[in-house]
C-alpha cells in the first residue's frame, strides 16, 4: 500500500541518526503520499507519526543537526496546507514544539524562524484549530516578548525574530480577534512602563500591529489604548516613540472613524513627534500624521495653518525619505481640507514641480509620489482652478514613463485617474496619451520567479523558508514564487485607470472600449486580487460606457446586452468562486449597483443564478469563506465578516427595491439562510447585518412582509435594547418599516414596540442616530394605524426629540406624519402648537431639509395660521428674525 511504504519510508528517514537527509527527499516523499490520503484510517495512521517526527526533531536539535531537525518544519509546512484533516489534536504538540524553537536563543535565526513560520501558517490557516484546543494565549506569551528580539546589524532582517513575532500577532489578530485583544492588551498595559525600553517598544508595536484584526474591540478601549501610545510618543528612547508613531499610523488606518473623534489629543502630539531629533521618528511621524488626516474633514481646519508651515518647511529642507512622507501628509491634509486648502495649492504646485522633472535613479520614488500630490491637489480644489495649469503637469507625468520605474508608473496612473475624474468628458484630450501607456502597464510580465528546490528568496508575502504555494504536489516541487510586487501594483493602478476613464469620458471612449474590456475580463481572474479586485470595479465603468457608446447605434441595445452578459457572468462565478472576501464583496456591490442602475428587467435574464450563488455566499459555501478542515466548531464563536457579509445582505434589498412585491417568492429561499445570521450566539454585528437588511426588504418588497412579521419581531424587539448604538439604531429602523408593511400582522405587537422605543427618546439615549429612527418608527406607526397609538402620551415625547439631528433620511417620514396631524386638525396635536411652531420654524431654516420637506411642513404652518390667525403672533414674536422670516414665507399674511 503506497500510504505504508511512503510514511514508513519517512519514518526510517527520520529515525536514522546516520543518513542526512535531503530536503528534496522528504518534500517528494510527503507531497507524493499526500494526494492520496484521504479516507479517516489512513488520516488517523498517519498522526501516529506525527509523535515520532517530534522526537527525532529534538534530538537532531539537541545534537546540534539544526539542518537536519529543520525538516520537520517542512513537512509540518505540507500539513497545514492539505486539505485533508491530518493534524487533528497533534496540532497541540506541534504548537508546543514550535514555541521551544522560536523561544530558545541559543539556535540559528533561520531554525527559530522556520518554527515562528510554522505558528504563522497555523494561524492563517488552521486558526480555529488554535481556538479548538485553547493555544492563543499560549502563543501569544511566546509571540509578544519575541518582539523585544532583533538581530544583529550584520544579520538577515528577514530572519529577524520581532519581524515574524509580529507577522504571527498580525495574522492571528485578523483571524481570531476577539481571542488575541485580551492578552495583548495585558501585555502592552504591563509593559508600557518597563525600565527596559525594548518592553515598551513592544507594547506600543504590538498594539499597533493588531489594530486591523481588533479594529471593533480596540475601538471600545481607544481611550486606554491610545493613553499608552500617546504617553509612548513622550518617551526617551527613540526606539520607543518610533514605535509609537507607527501605531498611531495603524490606528489612523484603521480605528476610523472613533479614532479621529479624539483629534484634539492625538494631532498636537503628532505635531510634536514631527519637531523629533531622530529622522527616523519625523520618518513614521509623518506616516501617522498622513493616515490621521486622510479621514479628516472640518476638524482639520483649525489645525490647518500650523500644519502647512511645518509641512511646507520640512518639503525643501530635508533629506529625500523625509520629502517622500511629507508629500503624503500634505496629500491627506488637502484631501480633508478640500476648498480651505485652496491658499496653499498653488506653492504645493510649484514645489511639485521641481519633483517631477527628477530622473536620477534615487530621486523616482520622490517624483512618483510628487505626482501623486499633484493629482490629490487638483481633487481638492477643483476643475475651475486646475484645468488650465494642468497641461505641464500632464506632460511630465506622461514622459516619466520612459525612466522604466515601475512605482512612477503606478503613482501616475492614479494621477490620470485623478484627473480624469475632476475633467470629467473633457479629459477626452488626453485618451490617445495615456490609454496605451495603461495598455502598456496591463500587459506587462508580471515577471514571476520560481524558485526549485531550496530557495532563500522570500515568496510574494515577502517571508522566506516555509512556502505557502498551493502547487505542493508538483514535480519538482515549487518552494517560493517570488512576483516583483511593484508590478502587481501597477497592472492595479493601470487596471483602475481605464474604468475610470471609461466612466468618465463615455462614449468617447469609444475607441478603446474593446481592448479595456478585453483586459478587463483577463484580470477579472488574474492570480493576484489586488488585480482582480480593480477588475471587478471597473467592469461595472465600462459597462456605464457601454451603454453610452452604443446608444446612437442601430444594434446599440444588443451590443450593450452583449456586454452586461460578459461582465454579469463575471461576477457570478466570482461571487461563488474566488478566494478573495474583499474581491468577492467588491462583485456583490458592482451587482447591487446595477440593479440600482439598469432596472429589474436588464438583469432578469441572471436571476436564478443570482439567487444561487446569493444562497451559497448565506450559507458560508463559497470559495471565500472556505475555513480550518480541522474544525469541527459550529458558529458559537464566529466573528462578523464586515467585509464580505454585510455586502452580501445588501444584495436582497436591491433585488427587492427592483422587484416590489414580485420579490416575495425569492425571499422565500433566502430568508432561512439570512435568519442563521440572528441567532442569539452570533456577534452584535451579525445581528444588526440581519435587521437592517430585513428593514430594507420590508420597504422595498411592502405587504409580502407579513408572513414574516412573527418571525421578526422577537428578533428586532430585542435588538431595541441592544448595548450598541448601532443595533438599536438598525432595529427602530425594521420596526418602523414592519409596521408601515406589515399590516394587521402587527398591531398585537404595538404595545411592546412602544414600550421599546421608549427609553430611545429619554436622556440616556445618547447618539441622535438611533433617536432619529426612533421618531421614524413611531410616525409611521401613526401614519398606518393612529388609532392604536396612544397619541396624548405619545405626542409631546415625540415632538420633544425633533427636529432630527443626524438621520435625516426619516425627515419625510416624522415630518409627513406630524403635517397629516395638523391638517387633520387632530385635536391631540393641536394641544402643542407652541411645540409645532418651533419645529415648524426649524426645520424652514434648516440647510439640510429639502424642499418637499419643507413644503409639507409650511402646508401644516399655514393650517395653524388659518385655524388660530392672530392668535399666533405671541409665538412668532418669541422666533428670532431668521425663523420668523422662513415661517411668514409660508403664510405672507401672518
Amino acid at each position: 500500500m503506497l500510504f505504508q511504504q511512503e510514511s514508513g519510508r519517512i519514518y526510517f528517514l527520520f529515525c536514522s541518526n546516520v543518513v542526512k537527509v535531503h530536503k528534496k527527499t522528504i518534500e517528494k516523499a510527503v507531497g507524493s503520499f499526500l494526494e492520496f490520503t484521504n479516507d479517516g484510517a489512513e488520516v488517523v495512521k498517519f498522526r501516529q507519526f506525527i509523535p515520532s517526527i517530534l522526537n527525532v526533531a529534538r534530538q537532531c536539535l539537541a545534537s546540534g543537526e539544526e539542518d537536519v531537525a529543520v525538516i520537520a518544519f517542512e513537512i509540518f509546512d505540507e500539513l497545514i496546507e492539505s486539505p485533508a484533516p491530518l493534524l487533528g489534536d497533534s496540532v497541540k504538540s506541534i504548537v508546543q514544539f514550535s514555541l521551544e524553537v522560536c523561544s530558545s536563543q541559543n539556535l540559528e535565526s533561520n531554525t527559530r524562524h522556520q518554527a515562528i513560520q510554522i505558528i504563522s501558517w497555523l494561524a492563517k490557516y488552521k486558526s480555529t484549530s488554535l481556538k479548538k484546543y485553547k493555544l492563543v494565549i499560549p502563543i501569544l506569551q511566546v509571540m509578544c516578548p519575541l518582539l523585544t528580539e532583533s538581530n544583529d546589524a550584520d544579520e538577515d532582517d528577514d530572519l529577524a525574530p520581532d519581524r515574524a513575532a509580529a507577522e504571527v500577532i498580525d495574522t492571528m489578530a485578523l483571524n481570531l480577534s476577539k481571542h488575541v485583544f485580551p492578552p495583548v492588551f495585558e501585555f502592552a498595559s504591563f509593559n508600557s512602563q518597563n525600565a527596559n525600553p525594548k518592553y515598551r517598544e513592544a507594547s506600543v508595536t504590538a498594539l499597533g500591529v493588531i489594530s486591523e484584526g481588533c479594529l471593533d474591540l480596540m475601538k471600545d478601549k481607544i481611550e486606554p489604548v491610545l493613553h499608552i501610545v500617546l504617553g509612548a510618543l513622550r518617551d526617551p528612547e527613540q526606539m520607543v516613540r518610533g514605535a509609537a508613531s507607527f501605531a498611531l499610523g495603524q490606528f489612523a488606518e484603521h480605528l476610523q472613524p472613533e479614532i479621529v473623534s479624539h483629534y484634539e489629543s492625538v494631532l498636537p502630539c503628532i505635531l510634536n513627534a514631527l519637531e523629533d531629533i531622530s529622522d527616523e521618528v519625523k520618518e513614521k511621524s509623518y506616516y501617522a500624521l498622513a493616515a490621521y488626516c486622510e479621514n479628516m474633514g472640518e476638524e482639520i481646519l483649525p489645525f490647518l495653518d500650523p500644519l502647512m508651515v511645518k509641512l511646507l518647511g520640512a518639503l525643501q529642507n530635508s533629506p529625500r525619505n523625509l520629502q517622500e512622507t511629507c508629500m503624503s501628509a500634505i496629500g491627506s491634509v488637502a484631501s480633508a481640507a478640500e476648498q480651505a486648502f485652496i491658499p496653499y495649492a498653488e506653492r504645493v504646485l510649484e514645489l511639485m514641480k521641481s519633483f517631477m522633472v527628477l530622473t536620477n535613479d534615487e530621486d523616482l520614488l520622490s517624483r512618483a509620489r510628487a505626482t501623486e500630490l499633484v493629482g490629490i491637489v487638483a481633487m481638492s480644489v477643483g476643475r475651475t482652478r486646475m484645468e488650465t495649469i494642468l497641461p505641464p503637469f500632464m506632460e511630465a507625468a506622461i514622459s516619466g514613463f520612459s525612466l522604466e520605474f515601475s512605482e512612477l508608473r503606478e503613482y501616475t496612473h492614479g494621477f490620470f485617474s485623478n484627473v480624469a475624474e475632476i475633467l470629467d468628458e473633457s479629459f477626452a484630450q488626453y485618451l490617445p496619451h495615456v490609454v496605451p501607456l495603461a495598455f502598456l502597464s496591463c500587459n506587462l510580465d508580471d515577471g514571476s520567479a520560481v524558485d526549485i528546490d531550496e530557495s532563500d528568496d522570500e515568496n510574494i508575502n515577502g517571508f522566506g523558508g516555509v512556502s505557502s504555494d498551493d502547487e505542493a504536489h508538483d514535480e519538482p516541487r515549487v518552494r517560493n514564487i517570488s512576483i516583483r510586487t511593484g508590478v502587481l501594483d501597477e497592472k492595479a493602478a493601470a487596471t483602475q485607470a481605464l474604468g475610470l476613464f471609461a466612466l468618465h469620458t463615455k462614449s468617447f471612449y469609444a475607441p478603446y472600449f474593446e481592448e479595456s474590456l478585453k483586459i478587463l475580463v483577463r484580470h477579472s481572474g488574474y492570480f493576484h486580487e489586488d488585480v482582480r479586485l480593480q477588475a471587478i470595479i471597473a467592469l461595472k465603468y465600462i459597462l456605464t460606457a457601454a451603454y453610452a457608446i452604443f446608444q446612437s447605434h442601430n444594434d446599440g441595445p444588443a451590443k450593450a446586452r452583449e456586454v452586461l452578459d460578459n461582465v454579469m457572468r463575471i461576477y457570478i462565478k466570482t461571487m461563488t468562486d474566488d478566494d478573495d472576501k474583499e474581491v468577492v464583496a467588491q462583485a456583490c456591490m458592482s451587482v447591487a449597483d446595477i440593479f440600482k442602475d439598469y432596472g429589474f428587467v436588464a438583469v432578469e435574464p441572471y436571476m436564478s443564478q443570482l439567487i444561487d450563488a446569493t444562497l451559497v455566499l448565506l450559507r458560508e459555501e463559497s470559495a471565500c469563506q472556505q475555513s480550518d478542515n480541522d474544525s469541527d466548531d459550529d458558529d458559537a464563536d464566529t466573528e462578523h465578516d464586515e467585509v464580505l457579509m454585510d455586502a452580501v445582505s445588501d444584495l436582497l434589498p436591491a433585488f427587492a427595491k427592483s422587484m416590489g412585491a414580485h420579490f416575495a417568492p425569492i425571499f422565500v429561499n433566502l430568508f432561512e439562510p439570512l435568519m442563521k445570521f440572528a441567532k442569539s450566539s452570533r456577534p452584535p454585528q451579525d445581528r444588526t447585518m440581519v435587521v437592517a437588511c430585513l428593514a430594507e426588504v420590508a420597504q422595498n418588497m411592502g405587504p409580502p412582509i407579513a408572513s414574516y412579521v412573527d418571525r421578526i419581531m422577537p428578533l428586532v424587539l430585542k435588538e431595541l435594547a441592544s448595548s450598541e448604538a448601532t443595533n438599536r439604531r438598525n432595529a427602530a429602523f425594521c420596526v418602523g418599516e414592519l409596521c408601515k408593511n406589515g399590516g394587521e400582522s402587527t398591531l398585537k405587537y404595538y404595545g411592546d414596540i412602544l414600550r421599546g422605543l421608549y427609553p430611545l427618546f429619554g436622556e440616556s439615549e445618547l447618539d441622535d442616530a438611533v433617536r432619529d429612527n426612533a421618531a421614524g418608527a413611531v410616525a409611521r406607526m401613526i401614519m398606518v394605524h393612529p388609532q392604536s397609538i396612544p397619541l396624548n402620551q405619545v405626542l409631546p415625547a415625540f415632538l420633544k426629540v425633533l427636529p432630527l439631528k443626524e438621520d435625516h433620511e426619516e425627515s419625510m417620514a416624522v415630518y409627513s406624519c406630524v403635517s397629516t396631524l395638523v391638517l387633520s386638525s387632530n385635536p391631540q396635536i393641536l394641544a402643542l402648537v407652541p411645540e409645532l411652531v418651533n419645529l415648524f420654524a426649524q426645520v424652514a431654516v434648516s440647510p439640510v431639509e429639502t424642499p418637499e420637506v419643507k413644503a409639507q411642513v409650511g402646508r401644516a404652518f399655514s393650517h395653524l395660521i388659518s385655524l388660530y390667525g392672530h392668535q399666533m403672533q405671541p409665538l412668532l414674536s418669541n422666533l428670532s428674525p431668521a425663523h420668523a422670516n422662513a415661517l411668514a414665507a409660508f403664510a405672507p399674511k401672518c
